[in-house]
Parts: structure tokens; sequence; C-alpha cells
């Protein structure tokens, strides 16, 4: 079966009308090395031995590790009712509601997501159709460039690692400039981001900022004086971007709380179960002064002409996406499967069930943090923290790498992420959810000490020098 339209004839047609007398002739500024060559396929099987081999495959997988990864994707308890409405055929195959006469259903479930994640952030407006939290933050970032008509951000080194590597990404297509804000060294306030530094980069006049972006709770899982960063931006004549993990919005102060101009974040920890890869999704909302420069969907309330509610998308001509420069983005993407599902995951669990789910992460973490420095690996930041935090441990990717022998993921291997940064460099960040029960926190812990005695024992480097 052909899976191409054209016939050899409307080829001929076309190599005719351009002048050239073969595909090959056609391609040939592309060096031979990099064309597409033969598939080498192997041969074909039947249905049943392929399922066998899927299923030998599929049995490759762990999933039964003890897990203290979190680093920008969380375990969290999803309710059943949330994949039970997601396969409802109306919202599994839902296009770009373009046609509101006929999406009704998927333009109510993006205002619901809206207004939910407003109350959340405290925010004016938010959009759909964001990627992930990555993007979304990117896209927060040339908010603030176009806003101010300025070219120059600063994005604070507590900010997730990928995200600021998107970042980059995006502004060196658009020839800006993204510089990045060191964190505290030593002290009290060590792992945040260093306030002092960050007035100092401000009052550059020759190099005005058009936005200031800092996460909180951080990549390293600590809280950020936000408030603080914010007044410094506002005051050099910058916007504040605040990149945000939703469920600690229960219990920490929001977005709008501390004067932030834009917010942005990941929302896979609502309702959208941990894979390899994704989906995820973009948050980003904004105050209302900016909503002519907030990219995706914005999707409003209104009457038709019979007085009967109906939604409709508003501020946003189809043709957005096809602009080119003149876009506000070129996100042509609808992530309202899974904007329902954080809708759906909220609606369900509430306000209560949601600072819940937040508080008991935090005493999961508590309990963690007090067993993983009796069992050797002491918290590498005094400061406050929320679920997560980075803890010391001597040769931390061997110690990493042997504690997966043994049934445990122990959170992240920072220096695989920082390289760059020294102080990282034998620390793992580790973290808990309401998931996390005392019994796998006993687990790790004595996995953990177990490891770190057998590499004293050994005289391993790392773990000997700590040991004097």
């Amino acid at each position: 079966m052909a899976y191409g339209p054209h016939t050899p004839d409307d080829r001929a047609a076309m190599r005719k009308a351009i002048g050239v007398a073969s595909t090959d002739e056609l391609f040939a500024d592309i060096p031979a090395a990099m064309r597409a060559s033969e598939l080498r396929l192997p041969p074909p099987e039947s249905e049943a031995e392929l399922a066998s081999r899927l299923s030998r495959l599929a049995d490759r997988n762990r999933v039964d590790l003890v897990s203290f990864l979190g680093a920008g994707a969380y375990r969290h308890f999803v309710p059943a009712v949330v994949d039970q409405l997601l396969l409802r055929g109306e919202f599994y195959t839902a296009y770009t509601p373009y046609q509101p006469e006929i999406s009704q259903g998927t333009l109510q479930t993006i205002y619901e997501y809206q207004s939910m994640i407003g109350e959340l952030t405290g925010m004016d407006v938010v959009s759909a159709s964001h990627y992930d939290g990555a993007t979304a933050a990117a896209e927060g970032a040339l908010m603030t460039c176009r806003a101010t008509r300025r070219e120059r951000v600063l994005v604070s080194r507590g900010v997730h690692p990928h995200y600021r590597q998107t970042l980059c990404t995006y502004f060196g297509g658009a020839d800006l400039v993204a510089d990045e804000i060191p964190l505290v060294a030593e002290g009290p306030a060590s792992g945040t981001t260093d306030l002092v530094a960050l007035e100092r980069m401000l009052a550059d006049p020759e190099r005005p900022v058009a936005g200031v972006v800092v996460a909180n709770p951080s990549f390293l899982g600590l809280l950020e004086p936000m408030a603080q960063a914010g007044r410094l931006a506002h005051a050099a004549g910058a916007l504040f971007v605040a990149v945000v993990e939703p469920v600690s919005l229960a219990v920490i102060a929001s977005p709008a709380a501390y004067g932030a101009d834009i917010a942005c974040g990941e929302g896979q920890p609502l309702g959208i179960p941990l894979s390899y890869g994704g989906p995820y999704l973009g948050i980003l909302a904004c105050r209302e002064p900016l909503v002519r420069q907030i990219p995706g969907r914005l999707v409003g309330m209104t009457t038709d002409i019979d007085g009967r509610r109906a939604f409709v998308m508003t501020l946003r001509a189809r043709e957005q996406d096809i602009r080119r420069e003149k876009a506000a983005s070129n996100i042509c993407t609808n992530q309202a499967l899974c904007a329902l599902a954080a809708s759906i995951y909220l609606g369900a669990i509430g306000p209560h069930g949601l600072r819940d789910v937040a508080a008991m992460g935090a005493a999961r973490a508590a309990a963690l943090e007090v067993a993983l420095a009796e069992a050797g690996a002491p918290r590498l930041h005094p400061g406050p923290y929320l679920n997560e935090f980075a803890v010391r441990v001597p040769d931390a990717a061997e110690v990493h790498r042997r504690l997966l022998g043994r049934g445990v993921l122990g959170g992240l291997v920072l220096a695989t992420v920082e390289p760059d940064d020294p102080s990282l460099a034998d620390a793992l960040l580790v973290c808990a959810t309401e998931v996390t029960t005392l019994d796998e926190i006993e687990v790790f812990a004595s996995a953990l000490r177990d490891e770190i005695e057998r590499g004293r024992q050994l005289g391993l480097p790392g773990i000997a020098e700590a040991s004097r």
C-alpha cells in the first residue's frame, strides 16, 4: 500500500516543473551520509509472536522500586474518577475547539481549568495548551520582553536546569539574552537566590532587564524569598515571573500574594500519572494588563443570541499561530486532555484535599530528613523546604547505583544535571509525597546506612574522607 498521494506521473510532472531530472538530483545538496537510508526491519511476525516479544520488553521495566525521585515530576495518588472521565470518547479524541457551535464541551473543560488554576495562583488570566513547565516558563520570559520592549531576562539558578536550558533555546532563536542569577553559597540562606547579586545585576543601566524568573519551591526544594525578589524586579522596571509547583500552592503563598506578574509551572502533579517522557501540562497565568501578551488558548463565557450560556475562544484569532515572527507564540498543540485531568483531579479532591496532599507530603519529607540524617546523609542546605531537599552523600553516583540494586530509587544524583556546581558534586535530591510510606522511608534509610558503612569499610575515597 502506498502512503503518498502522488502517482509516478505526478512526480514526473513536478520534477519537470522545477527543472530536475530525478529525485536524487533534487536532493543532491544534502550529503549522502545525512540522507535517509533503507529501513532494515526484522522479518514479519505473527500477532502472537509480536505480543510475546513486546511482553518480554515490557518486563524489563522496573516498577517495584521504592522511589524518592521528584525533581519536577511527582508521584501522587490519582482518584479513579480522573481516568474514568478522561476515557470518554468526546474528551479523549477532542480536537482544537475552533468551531464553538460544536465544541461547547471542550471549551467548557478549558474554561473550568482556567478558573481553577486562577484560584490556585491568584492570577487574573490563565491560558491552556502549553506543552510542559519548561516551555511555559520560556513563554513567560518572552512575555516580559514583549511587554517591556527590553531584551534581557535574569533567571535564578534555582530554576530547574531543564527549564533554564529551554529558555535559553527560545531566547537564542530570538536574539534575546538570558543571564543566570547565582545562588547564595554559604550561611542560612545557602542554596537560595542571591538577592545581593540580583540587585547588582538589575542596576546595570546599559543592560535593562525585562523580567526576573525565580522558582518557589526551587529545583533544590527550598522556599525562596519571593516577595523580596519581586520588589527588586519591580524597582528596576522589570516584570517578575514565578515558577510554581501547583500542589504547594495549597499551603504556601500564591504568586499573586507576593506580587508576581506572571506565574508558570508544571501541572503534572494535578492528576497526571508519571510516565517515561510525559505527557505533561504547562501552566501559564498572568495579571490582566498582560493579557494581550499571553500565548495559548483563552476561553471565555458569554451568552448566545437566545440568552443561553456559551463558551468561546477569546482575544485570539485562529490565525495567531501562522503569523510567524508577529505571533505571541507558535504553539499549535491542544493540551486540553491534560488540562481536563487537572480539572477533574482538583474538583475531586477539593481545596481541603489538596491542602492535605501538600501537608502530608511535607510531613513525610520531615520524617525522611530525620531518617537520612541518622543514616549518615544530612541535609545540604539549612533553609526551609516543603517536600523535597538535597542531602550530602559521598560518592553519590556510586551509592545511588548500588541502591538501585537493592530496589531503592534514591532520588536524583544532582551532579548529573548540575555538573558545573561543585557544591552539588556529592548530593542526592530526594522527595516525599503523600504516597510515600514510613516503611518505605525506613527501607531507604536502612539501605543508605548500609551502603555508606560499606564504603567506609572498603575505604572508598569520598566516604573515607567524609568519615574523617
